[in-house]
């Protein structure tokens, strides 16, 4: 116990992470995105089925830790703010581990008239300036399960994806009760990690995980989802969206994520009638991407874990 008040990060590294910050801040200022700060306490959250929120009571109302400033930021937009950027703390109800820690900091920022290449373009940057100059290739969904993990078709039944999970080595526990959904978010952490070192942008998610995405149809005139995510050297590092801008759509998503939280006895928070009214006021055409920081900054510092990259991992704090 008497060194556990010792901060996770190196002095050396912490001195790093607060001039690495301060080059981001004048990056936004510099294209004239404004920093805006959102309230990391909440009376709802999100209802994606992949995330958990922390919850607890506040003036004898239930309340909630952020998992991300978006549905705030949204509601900015709707009411009229520019582009603008958000860097902070958010909280995600999860065991920690090499890169994962209950609160971490995230950068989170939306670009009016930005489509998917544009703000991929602008992620680009933002990465180079922390890691220096890099080449990015920009590969599907479906040729990730292609190359990565030997999957020819993301529509094969079941049994077939459970083939290609032996094939490649994934076993799943005896009692283990996975759908499709389950098999292909499996084989594609196998295919990120058979991807090896390098900058990768994988894009044309299916339909069914948009998120807060619109649908667009790709290049094979197949339905998509309008999203994209970052990964650096095998770690998920951003997730962007050409946002859904659409109230209504957006309210079915929600209610088939509590259709799902239900199935598997998971808390099913409540739609954010803030946001979907701020929508319906009227969301303008835009692109935003929520970026972890600290991943980041511990493949900038070349360290093994994410609570190297932090002053104080969940265990110290």
């Amino acid at each position: 116990m008497d060194g556990d008040w010792r901060p996770t990060i190196s002095i050396e590294a912490m001195i790093e992470r607060a001039r690495t910050l301060e080059a981001i801040r004048a990056f936004f200022a510099r294209r004239g995105v404004i920093e805006v700060d959102t309230p990391v306490l909440s009376r709802t959250t999100v209802t994606d089925p992949a995330i958990d929120s922390f919850a607890l009571l506040a003036d004898g109302e239930r309340r909630y830790l952020q998992t991300s400033p978006e549905y705030q930021m949204k509601r900015l937009l709707a009411a009229g703010a520019p582009s603008i950027v958000r860097i902070g703390p958010v909280f995600r109800a999860e065991e920690s581990g090499r890169l994962h820690n209950p609160e971490f900091t995230m950068i989170e920022w939306y670009r009016l008239g930005f489509d998917l290449p544009l703000l991929m373009d602008e992620v680009e940057a933002l990465v180079d300036l922390v890691l220096g100059v890099g080449h990015y290739r920009r590969i599907s969904y479906r040729q990730l399960l292609l190359e990565g993990a030997g999957v020819a078709s993301i529509d094969d039944p079941e049994a077939v994806l459970g083939d290609a999970l032996r094939r490649n080595g994934i076993e799943l526990s005896t009692n283990a009760t996975v759908d499709r959904r389950d098999m292909l978010d499996l084989l594609v952490a196998h295919a990120i990690e058979a991807l090896g070192p390098g900058r990768f942008f994988i894009i044309d998610y299916p339909p069914d995980q948009a998120a807060l995405a619109r649908l667009v149809t790709d290049s094979h005139g197949r339905a998509a989802a309008a999203r994209f995510e970052l990964i650096v050297d095998a770690v998920e590092i951003a997730n962007g969206y050409h946002e859904l801008a659409d109230a209504d759509v957006l309210a079915q998503r929600m209610a088939q994520d509590r259709a799902v939280r239900a199935r598997s006895g998971r808390e099913q928070p409540a739609a954010d009638d803030r946001l979907l009214a701020a929508m319906r006021h009227g969301l303008p055409d835009c692109a935003g991407v929520a970026l972890g920081f600290d991943r980041l900054m511990m493949l900038h510092l070349r360290v093994d874990r994410l609570e190297q990259a932090m002053p104080f991992s969940s265990a110290r704090a």
